[in-house]
């Protein structure tokens, strides 16, 4: 009876250790998929409300000189970035050290991602997971940022509002045919309205993303500060 026990628990231990094995390959595979540039399903575009940013900015560090976007003309909704996606999950630094940046790059993105800080970053992190050169990629967020357009009621915000998701997602389907809630998620951070994030195949066309939009803002209200004057 001892024998045919150890036997049991020998046989169990065995089968736990083949699917712990088996695991462990499923896992490896999918880390080296998720750190293959080009190896992605779709792009997430982010658009961040840049008086929101601007304000919370503020409340964290008072004394701090402000950013870009943040001084000189006014910034509604900026691109924050355009990001390599999964169904499950995303890549991130797929190479690093990451290659340098061309600085005409830079400069020549400054209308649409108002800040060289942001726009190292979003290359480091989300760019080289693209497979696409530098210029092929930036051209990229450029090409994804003009297929969404923005409701007019946000182009120039003149006042504090107090909106709820659903208002911010129904302005944005009605201002872009096509567009459903199922391709995009409204974001919050904390009171306010952070950002829209869209999803977008590789051609640029909608994209179902049922993982990002599962993390919408689930606040009843949130706050859009008024967009900052020259």
């Amino acid at each position: 009876m001892f024998r045919h026990r150890v036997g049991q628990a020998a046989q169990t231990a065995a089968v736990t250790l083949s699917f712990l094995f088996l695991f462990a390959i499923v896992a490896l595979a999918q880390d080296q998929r998720q750190n293959a540039p080009g190896q992605f399903d779709f792009y997430v575009l982010a658009l961040s409300w840049s008086p929101s940013y601007c304000e919370s900015a503020h409340e964290r560090a008072p004394e701090r000189a402000p950013d870009q976007q943040c001084s000189g003309r006014p910034f509604s909704f900026v691109v924050h970035g355009l990001w390599p996606q999964n169904e499950h999950g995303f890549p991130a630094f797929c190479q690093v050290p990451a290659p340098r940046l061309d600085h005409r790059i830079i400069g020549s993105m400054l209308d649409l991602m108002p800040s060289p800080r942001l726009i190292f970053h979003e290359w480091d992190r989300h760019g080289t997971c693209s497979g696409l050169s530098q210029n092929a990629f930036f051209e990229a967020v450029r090409k994804a940022r003009s297929v969404v357009k923005i409701p007019q009621d946000y182009v120039v915000l003149d006042k504090p509002a107090t909106v709820s998701a659903d208002d911010v997602s129904e302005a944005f389907v009605k201002a872009n045919p096509g567009l459903t809630r199922a391709n995009f998620a409204v974001a919050c951070s904390g009171k306010w309205l952070s950002e829209v994030r869209v999803c977008l195949n590789k051609d640029f066309s909608f994209h179902d993303c049922p993982e990002v939009a599962r993390n919408a803002c689930k606040r009843d209200s949130i706050l859009m500060p008024a967009v900052r004057g020259e």
